[in-house]
């Protein structure tokens, strides 16, 4: 039998900071769009790598997101965090370098995100873009097996009720 358990902060930004890869949740009109992402967690601040498409278009007109994060060893065994916040597209060059040499240092192909985009059958270019989300609210859950101290009468025995 499983149990579910809050996780503390100190844990949540543990979980973060190990994983490095989850899902991006964003939404426009009521849409719900989720994409799995690389990303890096350094002192508080998520950033991730992604070229110019969809989930920037929709990031454009509504930078509230979520990143989801989990790790599953088995169905007893399972951690999940999500970090609520706004994405912000970094412009200054400074800030977008050191996220940027962050998230290659974690993430040298940069997949997902870097790969050959084909729009009929001209090749598109790959515009990059980088963000950093600052979390506004953090919460995670995970499993602990409990153990059953209950115990049951072995199948073959039968019980005999006296008459009256």
């Amino acid at each position: 039998m499983n149990q579910v358990e809050e996780m503390s902060v100190e844990e949540i930004e543990e979980v973060l900071s190990r994983v490095g890869y989850g899902h991006l949740g964003c939404t426009l009109a009521d849409r719900p769009y989720v994409v799995p992402i690389h990303y890096v967690f350094d002192k508080s601040i998520i950033y991730f790598y992604t070229t110019e498409g969809r989930k920037t278009e929709i990031i454009g007109r509504n930078p509230k997101v979520c990143v989801q994060v989990e790790e599953v060893t088995d169905n007893g065994d399972w951690r999940s965090v999500i970090a609520y916040g706004e994405a912000e597209k970094l412009n200054v060059e400074d800030e977008k370098l050191r996220a940027l040499k962050l998230i290659v240092a974690a993430n040298p192909t940069l997949t997902p995100a870097l790969s050959i985009r084909w729009m009929d059958n001209w090749i598109r270019e790959n515009r990059e873009v980088v963000y950093r989300i600052t979390p506004k609210l953090l919460t995670g859950r995970y499993s602990v097996k409990v153990q059953s101290k209950a115990t049951f009468a072995d199948p073959g025995f039968s019980r005999r009720v006296q008459p009256i």
